[in-house]
């Protein structure tokens, strides 16, 4: 059956006409951002300005830097250089996990992750609870000028008051003891007390300035909220359980989640002042490995390999736990 002409050459014409306006459509679909991102940068171009050193200084020192990572992969030496020297593809990974130190570095530094997280987290959110609650002022804030102060001291100054404090021989402590008839007892070269003390020292450092953020999300909380209650008779504790805490969950969850993400990033400074050879097998962690077999024993391409590792499962459960967050409105994104 022979179709007419001019039905043929119709639907053509109506082809085109419909080709013609999904390529305006998508045109003006592909120029309106582009648009809007000119006139933001017009109408914002001070602050755009301001951010530039910003974006320099993360692209420079944080985001270049990464390009490192390609030495885990590699049989890297300095002579070579990154690119000439020979890929070995997961051969340091490899070597790390069949190694006979991977089970007590990654023991030691997940019972530590574990102690700095369980007895470590809650101090600051204690602290400013207690602090929230106290209604003489100059009491509140000598409280908070004295337990964050310790924040600014570094560990090489803590570890030589733990020295003056500790010491075997003429430490104060040990002094007392044997005053009371007590024997000394080694705290700095004993393995059974170096847990406890990186985690109190840990405690000690850094509560104070972990309560700020506490205490800042406690302030934001309606007074109002408490009179009401207290009109109605509720006791201190359901006041804490019903408003307070409800109040700072979502500044609890957050801080909880950033921790998280740094698990196996025990700190290296405190470990390696206070580790010695007497209780290196209980305070050996996973950055300080690193520190020895990478800058030590110049083995780049293993410690990177070792460091990828410890990046990479804080990152995962850095997702997981936003995730698990995203349950109780928590998230961070």
């Amino acid at each position: 059956m022979e179709v007419p002409k001019s039905t043929t050459t119709g639907h053509s014409h109506q082809r085109r006409q419909q080709r013609s306006r999904s390529s305006m459509d998508s045109s003006i679909k592909l120029k309106r951002p582009a648009r809007r991102i000119l006139k933001n940068l017009r109408a914002y171009k001070a602050l755009y300005l301001l951010l530039i050193p910003g974006l320099l200084y993360f692209t420079i020192f944080k985001y270049v830097p990464m390009g490192g990572v390609i030495i885990a992969f590699k049989d890297y030496n300095l002579t070579d250089g990154i690119w000439a020297s020979e890929w070995v593809g997961l051969e340091h990974f490899q070597r790390f996990f069949e190694g006979v130190y991977f089970k007590d570095i990654m023991t030691n530094t997940l019972i530590i992750a574990f102690y700095k997280i369980v007895f470590g987290f809650p101090a600051p959110i204690i602290l400013a609870l207690m602090l929230h609650s106290v209604k003489a002022e100059w009491f509140k804030r000598s409280i908070q000028t004295i337990t964050y102060l310790p924040h600014f001291i570094s560990w090489v100054i803590i570890y030589g008051l733990m020295l003056a404090l500790m010491a075997p021989g003429e430490g104060l402590f040990n002094l007392l003891l044997k005053e009371y008839g007590y024997n000394p007892i080694s705290f700095l070269t004993e393995s059974s007390w170096i847990r406890f003390l990186l985690v109190s020292s840990d405690i000690w450092h850094g509560i104070g300035w972990g309560a700020i953020i506490y205490l800042a999300a406690l302030a934001g909380i309606d007074p109002s909220l408490y009179e009401a209650a207290q009109v109605d008779g509720a006791s201190r504790w359901r006041r804490l359980w019903h408003i307070t805490l409800p109040g700072i969950r979502n500044v609890i969850i957050l801080m909880f989640i950033l921790r998280l993400s740094h698990i196996l990033d025990v700190g290296f400074d405190q470990v390696f002042m206070m580790s010695n050879i007497f209780n290196q097998d209980r305070s050996d962690v996973i950055d300080t490995w690193v520190y020895r077999v990478g800058l030590q024993e110049m083995q780049y391409g293993l410690a990177t390999a070792v460091g990828l590792f410890k990046s990479v499962i804080g990152f995962a459960l850095l997702l997981g736990a936003n995730r698990l967050a995203k349950r109780y409105d928590g998230q961070i994104w």
